[in-house]
């Protein structure tokens, strides 16, 4: 049988964390031990967003980690642990936490990601006024820009079509200009509205 059929066995069609169901898909849960069913989970897209920090973190969607936390599939354990330390700061998280039993072998798993000691904040690329921004929106910029190493100097007001985010770098975004792609500082946009 193969891996996504056993994993929609298993968690009957649903999020194996919050029990969605939504659209779900697999997640490997790093770094993979074994790389079979125990490793890896069915996640929807919400759950996905949150675990990888490319969503805000919402407190009230992992309440249900007092349940799924006493899964018996190690990969449920470890991103259960990871997510109640990364929600250390409300209190029924820290109650479960000191509740929560990992065997040696499943934390040692759990902290090998360096999750555990990061809080809940998440680094998102946002424009001049807060707003989030993604791979494909269209920006215009605040403010005139002399492009390095080029004779370009992007006007303010011009609009930048198609952008994509700099994966490791929040404040960087990239963006085409008059045929030319070129790193954009997020504080130097604003979203277009649709």
């Amino acid at each position: 049988m193969k891996l996504e059929e056993q994993l929609k066995q298993r968690s009957g069609n649903q999020c194996e964390l919050c029990k969605s169901g939504d659209p779900l898909k697999i997640y490997e849960v790093t770094p993979q031990p074994y790389s079979n069913a125990d490793d890896t989970i069915l996640i929807c897209d919400t759950c996905r967003a949150q675990i990888e920090k490319k969503a805000e973190l919402d407190n009230n969607h992992w309440t249900f980690l007092s349940e799924t936390m006493w899964s018996e599939i190690p990969g449920i354990q470890v991103v259960s642990w990871r997510m109640l330390n990364r929600l250390k700061k409300e209190s029924w998280a820290m109650e479960n936490l000191d509740m929560m039993y990992l065997a040696e072998e499943t934390l040692t798993w759990a902290k090998a990601a360096g999750d555990h000691d990061n809080d809940d904040a998440v680094e998102l690329h946002k424009d001049s006024n807060g707003a989030l921004l993604q791979n494909g929106d269209t920006v215009i910029l605040t403010k005139s820009l002399d492009v390095k190493g080029s004779t370009l100097n992007a006007k303010m007001g011009t609009v930048v079509k198609n952008i994509r985010l700099v994966e490791d770098n929040t404040e960087q975004i990239e963006g085409k200009i008059e045929g030319q792609v070129i790193v954009i500082l997020t504080k130097y946009v604003r979203k277009q509205n649709a």
